[in-house]
């Protein structure tokens, strides 16, 4: 199974250091991972394999378990949206078309200039704001279909300009 290393495994060389033989560490090992890539590379799934006995068809079968673990790159920004009731009363469904409209993606997928990822959440805990979306970690409230387009264009702008 060896395959040609597309990222830099050194990087989480640390990780399984501390952790490969650790029982009942391998979630803890993929989330660690994620925060170094962004995502869980196939060949860091071949390399914790390797350090920690496990089979890669287990680790994958963890990892696409729990939502909290992705398998293919993410946007430069990620795009949560709100889906919890407090939303959902308040058009998160038509933030959401706005979104996807403007974008071209659907909830899980990233555009193909890899700005933008869109991911629909159940609950950001700010539901005096809704319908929210939240882009890495900066909340916008109060959404209309207006403002979610200015919204984003303003982020497409920033980076026409960087």
């Amino acid at each position: 199974m060896a395959q040609a290393n597309t990222v830099d495994l050194s990087l989480i060389e640390e990780i399984l250091d501390e952790y490969a033989s650790v029982p009942g560490s391998l979630i803890t090992i993929l989330q660690k991972t994620q925060e170094v890539y962004g995502y869980l590379p196939m060949d860091a799934i071949y390399r914790i394999s390797e350090r920690t006995g496990n089979s890669p068809a287990k680790i994958m079968g963890v990892a696409t378990f729990y939502a909290q673990f992705r398998l293919q790159p993410i946007g430069k920004y990620l795009i949560y949206l709100c889906k919890g009731t407090a939303c959902h009363v308040n058009n998160s469904d038509l933030i959401g078309a706005t979104i996807e409209q403007e974008l071209g993606i659907t909830n899980g997928e990233t555009t193909e200039d890899g700005l933008f990822t869109l991911e629909h959440v159940a609950c950001l805990g700010c539901c005096s704001l809704a319908p929210v979306m939240m882009i890495n970690g900066e909340a916008y409230g109060s959404l209309t279909p207006q403002k979610t387009i200015q919204i984003l264009q303003d982020y497409r702008k920033k980076e026409a300009s960087a």
